[in-house]
């Protein structure tokens, strides 16, 4: 299996994993920040995201998946594993690597 191969089954390469994207909310404080949430295949590890929105006008794409290095995971809580593991595959089933929403 090509390295490539290995980050696009959201496995560990050269210490990067591909995440997908599994959750997309609103900030509680601020209304003007988007928080994207990537996780792992296994959903155990994740990758947080905010982003500011400029107005509710903003059509910036959100990328469905990226590689990020391992050691900027986070652990995800144990209550949120399945959740995150189904939606990172459903998700991996349904785009391309590259694709954005």
């Amino acid at each position: 299996m090509s390295a490539d191969a290995t980050e696009d089954a959201g496995t560990e390469s050269d210490e990067q994993t591909r995440v997908w994207l599994v959750e997309r909310t609103y900030g509680d404080d601020e209304l003007n920040i988007v928080i994207l949430v990537y996780a792992d295949a296994t959903g155990e590890r994740y990758f947080r995201k905010e982003r500011a929105l400029t107005s509710f006008a903003d059509e910036r794409e959100t990328p469905v998946s990226v590689v990020v290095p391992t050691d900027e995971l986070g652990e995800t809580d144990p209550e949120d594993h399945e959740r995150y593991a189904t939606e990172a595959a459903r998700m991996a089933d349904v785009h391309d690597p590259d694709d954005t929403i």
